[in-house]
C-alpha cells in the first residue's frame, strides 16, 4: 500500500514538471517573437580589467595549481619579496585576498608572512590593506623639488628612488632646468641632489674672491694637514706614517746587485710606452 501511494505521488509530480517545462517553452517562445520586433541594444563597453576568459585545459589547470604550490611552499622570505615588488610596482593597497589573486601569497594562510609583511619598514598597514611605504613620500616632480630644497646640505639619490615609479626621469629633468644640482660623492660614489633655489642668490665679492685667490696653501703635506686638523677636519692622508714607513723600508730593503744592468727583458711586454726613459736600457742594448 505504502509502495502504490509512492507510485502515485511520483507521477504527480512529473505532471507538474512538464506543465511547467510546457509554459516555459510557451513563454521562450513568445518573448522571442517580441524580441525580433525591437532593435537589438549595442553591447556594453567590455571591462578593461577583465580578462578574456579561455577554455581551460586540465594540463594547464595542473600546471598553475602546481605553480602556486611551489609560490606557498617557498620560505617566507621569498613569498615577501613577491608580495612587497607587487606593491612597489602597482603603488596600490591590497587586502590578503587581492594579494592572493596577484602573486598567489596566501597571506592570511601563513602566520609568518603576515608578521613579516606588518613590520617590515618598506610596508604600510592599515589593519586591512598593505601598500608600499617610500622613506620619503612623495608623488611628483613638484613635490620632489620642495623636499630636495628642504636638505640645504643635499640629499642622497639612492634614498629618492623608491618614492614613485618615475623619480628618476623627474631628477634629470629638474637638473636640466636648473633648478637641482646632482653631484656624485667621492667616497661613495653615489649621486647627492642639491637644491639650486633661485629665490637665494648668492653673489661673491671680488674683494673676497681675490682674497681667495690670495692665500698660499703650504707646500709641505704635513703643514696642510696641520691646518687641516687645527680648523676640525680630518685630512685624508698621513704624510707622517707614509714618510715614516718609506725610511724604514728604505734602511732594511737589500741592496740590488750591481751586476744585472738589464732592467728589462727584450721579450718583456712594453705596458707603459708613454715613459720613453723606463727603457733607455732597451735602446742601449
Amino acid at each position: 500500500m505504502a509502495l502504490q501511494e509512492k507510485l502515485d505521488r511520483f507521477n504527480k509530480q512529473q505532471e507538474k514538471c512538464q506543465s511547467m517545462l510546457s509554459n516555459i517553452a510557451a513563454k521562450s517562445s513568445s518573448s522571442r517573437a517580441a524580441a525580433a520586433a525591437k532593435p537589438a541594444p549595442a553591447p556594453a563597453p567590455p571591462f578593461s580589467g577583465a580578462r578574456p576568459s579561455a577554455p581551460v585545459k586540465f594540463s594547464n589547470d595542473t600546471e598553475r595549481l602546481q605553480h602556486i604550490n611551489s609560490i606557498r611552499k617557498s620560505p617566507v622570505g621569498a613569498q615577501m619579496k613577491r608580495v612587497i615588488d607587487i606593491l612597489f610596482q602597482t603603488r596600490q593597497a591590497f587586502t590578503p585576498e587581492q594579494i592572493n589573486e596577484a602573486c598567489y601569497v596566501d597571506v592570511n594562510g601563513n602566520r609568518d608572512v603576515f608578521e613579516g609583511l606588518r613590520k617590515n619598514p618598506k610596508v604600510y598597514y592599515d589593519g586591512k590593506r598593505f601598500s608600499y611605504k617610500a622613506k620619503h613620500e612623495v608623488k611628483n616632480k613638484n613635490e620632489l623639488l620642495v623636499l630636495i630644497r628642504k636638505f640645504i646640505e643635499g640629499i642622497a639619490v639612492i634614498d629618492l628612488k623608491d618614492s614613485y615609479p618615475n623619480v628618476m626621469e623627474d631628477l634629470q629633468a629638474l637638473k636640466a632646468a636648473g633648478q637641482i644640482w646632482l653631484l656624485s660623492n667621492f667616497d661613495s660614489q653615489e649621486d647627492i641632489a642639491f637644491p639650486n633655489d633661485p629665490r637665494v642668490p648668492i653673489k661673491v665679492d671680488d674683494d673676497l674672491k681675490e682674497l681667495f685667490r690670495s692665500i698660499e696653501l703650504p707646500r709641505d703635506m704635513l703643514d696642510i694637514e696641520k691646518d687641516l686638523q687645527k680648523n676640525g677636519m680630518k685630512p685624508a692622508t698621513n704624510t707622517a706614517k707614509r714618510r715614516a714607513a718609506a725610511q724604514v723600508q728604505g734602511i732594511s730593503a737589500k741592496p740590488k746587485p750591481k751586476q744585472k744592468n738589464k732592467e728589462f727583458s727584450k721579450k718583456a711586454k712594453l705596458t707603459n710606452a708613454h715613459l720613453p726613459e723606463l727603457f733607455q736600457n732597451l735602446k742601449n742594448s
